[in-house]
Formats: structure tokens, sequence, C-alpha cells
């Protein structure tokens, strides 16, 4: 199967997890595709001055590439500075956000796995 640029299912997050403003998903793959090893993968535009509020992954983690952009990255409480070509890593039990703090689109890969240890 090829999806071809420009068909993916675009979705409008308000205020995800508890962020700031609307960041906006491309998904990648939807329901069955994941053949049961994740729940997530996407691009997500993060437009200036918004977020993905700070939550916890239990039974699950994230990864992040930073495709475009620059911004804030909350590391379990912690913040970081992350711009294009970075890579973060949320292990099951642990939590994380990011923040557009500058006046450019942030553009990231999100990938969602479940922990099946």
């Amino acid at each position: 199967m090829i999806k071809k640029a420009g068909t993916l299912k675009n979705v409008e997050m308000k205020n995800a997890q508890g962020g700031l403003n609307s960041i906006f998903a491309d998904l990648i793959l939807e329901g069955e595709e994941f053949l049961n090893a994740g729940r997530l993968f996407n691009f997500v535009k993060f437009p200036p001055n918004s977020s993905m509020g700070y939550h916890v992954h239990n039974g699950e983690c994230e990864t992040y590439v930073i495709l475009k952009g620059h911004g804030i990255y909350n590391d379990n409480g912690t913040e970081v500075e992350v711009s294009a070509g970075d890579v973060t890593y949320c292990a099951p039990g642990e939590g994380h956000g990011l923040f557009n703090n500058s006046d450019e689109e942030l553009v990231i890969v999100a990938l969602i796995n479940f922990d099946k240890r």
C-alpha cells in the first residue's frame, strides 16, 4: 500500500493533553495497521505558541523525531531545548510534553508503541 502525500487523514487536536492552542496531526498509520503493537504514528505540526501538554505514558512509550523548527521538550519535569534532527524518548511510566516557543512551525514524527514486556 502507498499513501500519497496530501492524502493522510488530518486531525486538529485542541489543547492536546491540556496544552496551548491547537496542533495538527497527519495520521501515518491507523487502526489495524498497527498490528496490536502500538496506537499512534503521526506527523504533528505545532504552530507558534502551541503545545502538547505534559502527560505520562503507562503501558506504552513514545518517541518524537524533530523534523523542522525548534521548541522546549519537558522530559519528566526537566525542560530541554530541541531542534531539527533531535530524537526524544519517553519510557513507560515517564512523562513528557512539547512546546513551540518560536515564531516558526515545529514539525515532528510521533510514535507510540505498547510495552509488551
